[in-house]
């Protein structure tokens, strides 16, 4: 594999701050490959103060057709964009950028389709249940907006910054698909219990959701990727309940940013 690099490769970069934990550009190196094209995905760091001029700069380079995006550049990098799907748009939020034929580039964020996919595919419907969400960062707030946009019935989002988890309430709510509202880090009474937090990717972070509000037929998932059985996870599983992972999720997100990317 990867035995035929050239100066004709086309690159993929992701981006984030920090990137050492990201399993993406294996995977997605090898998806490329997979669909018969001369590709690769490299990581690049880059702090958030340096971001605006890393762009200036990588974007000029002909052979560069995409940009996958993580924490915590989601919702910057929709100011790099020439065009945003109609999700991104509402969200204001990125994770994979691409130029098109006409050297535009164009945006679109998978977070949540894959998340609410990777539920599905473990065996939770999210139509008619109540769910609670901690976090409304970049991968939460698309999360929030699948979730919604699947069905549930109640949608709870909790996180400290009211500065941007009230405008993501609000406007979810005006979408007149469920009854959406802030709430607190109580999972008492929901059937669907999401962390969309980092907390849990080091070691001594607190639960994001206490474990004793869990019942066995809770269904709990995690977006941590490192480690692959996050503490909330693995004390989910301890009481019996079904879970989704992080690398459940990006299973199903990295399917979506390939076809995205390969389709430019």
């Amino acid at each position: 594999m990867l035995d035929h690099y050239s100066g004709a490769t086309r690159v993929h970069l992701i981006v984030g701050d920090p990137i050492a934990q990201v399993k993406s550009p294996f995977g997605v190196t090898q998806a490329f490959e997979a669909a018969g094209r001369d590709a690769i995905c490299v990581p690049a760091h880059v702090p958030p103060a340096a971001l605006e001029a890393w762009w200036a700069g990588a974007r000029r380079a002909q052979n560069l057709d995409g940009l996958i995006v993580t924490v915590p550049h989601k919702f910057a990098c929709t100011a790099f964009c020439d065009q945003l799907s109609e999700r991104a748009a509402f969200l204001g939020a990125v994770n994979t950028v691409r130029r098109n034929a006409q050297g535009q580039w164009e945006g679109d964020m998978f977070d949540g389709l894959g998340y609410v996919r990777a539920l599905e595919k473990n065996g939770c419907q999210p139509r008619g249940l109540r769910a609670l969400l901690v976090g409304a960062g970049g991968a939460g707030s698309a999360i929030a907006h699948s979730l919604v946009q699947a069905g549930v019935s109640h949608l709870t989002v909790v996180d400290p910054q009211p500065s941007r988890r009230d405008p993501l309430v609000q406007r979810l709510a005006a979408l007149g698909m469920g009854t959406v509202q802030a709430g607190e880090a109580k999972a008492e009474g929901y059937a669907l219990v999401i962390n969309a937090t980092p907390l849990g990717m080091r070691e001594g972070d607190p639960l994001p959701v206490a474990l004793e509000g869990l019942s066995p037929q809770t269904h709990v998932g995690c977006v941590i990727t490192a480690p692959a059985i996050s503490p909330l996870i693995a004390g989910a599983r301890a009481l019996g309940c079904a879970t989704t992972t992080g690398a459940d999720m990006f299973a199903q997100v990295r399917e979506l940013m390939v076809q995205f990317l390969l389709e430019a």
